[in-house]
């Protein structure tokens, strides 16, 4: 395949929905956690949604999984509802609480990741131990493997968090929030390993951290309730402060960064 007909069939591919979010209102209590949300997302793009907590961020990713039925609207996965698409989809939640004494290594904590896979009761094939060690591979994990995942730091800790949700190949990776207990020098190299993954799946990042996303995901969205979203990476003044609720500054400087005024 020559050069040009490769770019014309990459462009192809990345015009493929794999998300795709119709009217969809989540109402609880008579209270409107999602309101009129439309949302679409391509092959391999990397959005990251940003809003102030409660905000509904965890909530809208728990509705693309089918873990929550939106009280109207329509999500589809992949072209299929969110609990047939859920198995293209790898998933990291905002904590992985665990005992950090409890003696399980990095290296069965990311074969968990392949227990859909296989039949009840089965011992792990010599395809899902294939499969973790490409995923520790990747997340540059593979030396660590048979420490204890508790002994592990943070940023560590979310690399094998990565691993598990890769070992089933998903087209879709759903992240939230995965920075929180990152050291700030470490958190780069997480942001370069999401730039690796994202030639080969769609990812969708939850996270706080406007300068980073800013310099690099495709996409920017901002939720509190009802999602503001203009397919670009660019934020508008307005849409930060419907958003936040208060006057916010943005300032570039150098590497292009934004900065929220405290409130």
């Amino acid at each position: 395949m020559n050069q040009e007909n490769k770019n014309n069939k990459n462009q192809e591919n990345n015009t493929q929905e794999v998300i795709n979010l119709q009217n969809v209102w989540l109402v609880y209590n008579n209270i409107n956690v999602l309101e009129d949300i439309n949302l679409v997302i391509y092959q391999h793009e990397f959005l990251g949604i940003i809003g102030p907590n409660g905000g509904g961020k965890t909530t809208l990713l728990k509705v693309i999984l089918g873990l929550i039925q939106p009280t109207k609207g329509e999500v589809n996965i992949l072209g299929m509802n969110p609990k047939e698409g859920r198995k293209y989809i790898g998933y990291v939640p905002q904590y992985c609480l665990f005992d950090r004494e409890f003696p399980i290594s990095v290296w069965e904590v990311v074969l968990t990741g392949r227990l859909g896979q296989r039949k009840c009761c089965k011992a792990y094939s010599k395809e899902d131990k294939q499969k973790a060690q490409q995923a520790l591979d990747i997340v540059g994990m593979i030396e660590s493997k048979g420490k204890q995942i508790g002994k592990l730091s943070g940023g560590q800790q979310q690399r094998v968090f990565i691993a598990r949700a890769l070992v089933t190949e998903p087209k879709i990776l759903l992240l939230d929030e995965p920075l929180a207990s990152i050291d700030t020098p470490l958190q780069a190299g997480f942001y370069e390993l999401l730039e690796r993954l994202k030639e080969k799946m769609t990812i969708v990042l939850v996270t706080h951290d406007l300068s980073a996303v800013s310099i690099y995901v495709n996409k920017i969205a901002c939720l509190n309730r009802r999602l503001f979203y203009h397919k670009s990476k660019e934020i508008r003044v307005e849409d930060l402060e419907a958003t936040y609720h208060c006057p916010v500054d943005l300032i570039a400087h150098g590497i292009p960064h934004r900065v929220l005024k405290k409130h």
